[in-house]
């Protein structure tokens, strides 16, 4: 008799069981089925600077991290990392002790999450979130605590008392995404001292996401969370250069923080790809090194390019808010009459032609998220325009 064995007990390890495909797949299966503009999931579709993409072809070709690179990432870039936080924020890291080189942030995370949390511990996290977040604290074993971002004047806001009251006795860990995915807040200095402030109190860990650190817009600035006091010996750092410099396909990320707790992370972190992205490693050592007009350009060009989405969304009905940070913004589909944002997004591409991510997806509170979609901006101008023609003809009347 061939085929699988019977089992009274499901396959997939029950920690999983509620995660199926992502919705970012879903969605781009969808947009390539029906030739639609893909503005769900978040990469460019041009690659960044050629000087750094040469600087991967000479690695390869020099023989550099063909073979496996050092556990905790080249020293080239770990020494990189460590003097662009000492540039950037004035942030001072031991390249040896205190940067680990990681196959993406979501690497990151996983490794950090698998790390510092046992079963039974909570974990809160800012919702909606990230789509990782949740599964890899359910592979920690641990108990995700949504604090919810509600809508507030044109922008999504955390509300500080209600961050206070979800921290209870079992709370290991505040998982912060600031610039924040999907909902474009940037927290401001006093909402980062207050979080710092309840962290120091509390005696909690934090892992800080800030792939988005270098997109920041208008007013906003990015202040690192372990930059107040009492965060440096509590605070895993994550970023990435995937969406800093348009190279997603890379997965090249990092880890900063007290010796202790990189120790920790790269413990896990070993057993999950051991290492990865050799050669990548040296080019985004350079990258890391380019001038600032490189970082003022790339925030200024995304900057076009969500004011020319927002408009788009704006003259066909919708409800736009605007971001402060990240390459997303996200809208409100009630003005078009939807209530529905998941069975908006997907009949989005045989109405419109252009396929967006429902932010319900990220929400354990559905509800709060039903109504919002999450479109993408760093695309091309022209396709920008397009689908925001696109959608005006689709909804505008």
């Amino acid at each position: 008799m061939t085929g699988m064995t019977s089992t009274a007990r499901p396959l997939l390890n029950r920690r999983l069981a509620e995660f199926g495909t992502t919705i970012f797949a879903e969605m781009s299966a969808l947009a390539v089925k029906t030739g639609s503009i893909n503005l769900g999931q978040g990469f460019p579709d041009t690659d960044g600077p050629e000087e750094i993409r040469e600087a991967a072809v000479r690695a390869l070709r020099d023989g550099r991290g063909n073979q496996y690179p050092p556990g905790p990432g080249v020293p080239e870039l770990r020494t990189a990392i460590a003097a662009h936080q000492e540039r950037r924020y004035g942030l001072s890291y031991d390249p040896d002790a205190e940067v680990l080189v990681t196959a993406g942030a979501t690497e990151a995370i996983a490794a950090a999450l698998l790390a510092l949390v046992e079963p039974g511990d909570e974990v809160i996290a800012l919702e909606p979130y990230y789509d990782s977040y949740a599964a890899c604290i359910a592979m920690a074993g641990g108990t995700r605590v949504p604090v919810t971002l509600r809508p507030s004047e044109g922008s999504f806001r955390l509300d500080l008392d209600e961050l206070r009251a979800a921290v209870t006795d079992r709370t290991r860990l505040l998982l912060i995404n600031t610039p924040h995915n999907p909902t474009g807040t940037v927290l401001t200095r006093e909402e980062l001292a207050a979080i710092a402030e309840l962290a120091v109190e509390r005696d909690l860990l934090v892992i800080t996401d800030e792939v988005y650190e270098h997109l920041v817009f208008d007013a906003a600035e990015h202040i690192p969370l372990v930059s107040f006091p009492g965060m440096r010996e509590r605070t895993v750092s994550i970023g990435s250069a995937g969406k800093t410099f348009s190279f997603t396909g890379w997965k090249v990320g990092w880890v900063t923080g007290a010796p202790e707790l990189v120790a920790a992370v790269r413990s896990a972190k070993q057993f999950l790809t051991y290492v990865a992205s050799g050669p990548f490693q040296y080019a985004v050592a350079e990258a890391l090194r380019l001038p600032d007009t490189y970082f003022t350009a790339f925030r200024e060009d995304l900057r076009a390019k969500r004011d020319l989405l927002a408009a788009g969304l704006a003259d066909a009905g919708f409800e736009v808010f605007r971001p402060n940070g990240t390459y997303f913004v996200t809208a409100d589909i009630r003005p078009l009459g939807e209530t529905d944002g998941v069975a908006f997004c997907r009949s989005l591409p045989e109405r419109a032609g252009v396929v967006a991510i429902p932010n319900a997806v990220f929400y354990d509170h559905v509800e709060a998220g039903a109504p919002y979609v999450r479109f993408a901006f760093c695309k091309r101008t022209e396709v920008l325009t397009d689908a925001a023609e696109r959608l005006r003809k689709a909804f505008a009347h």
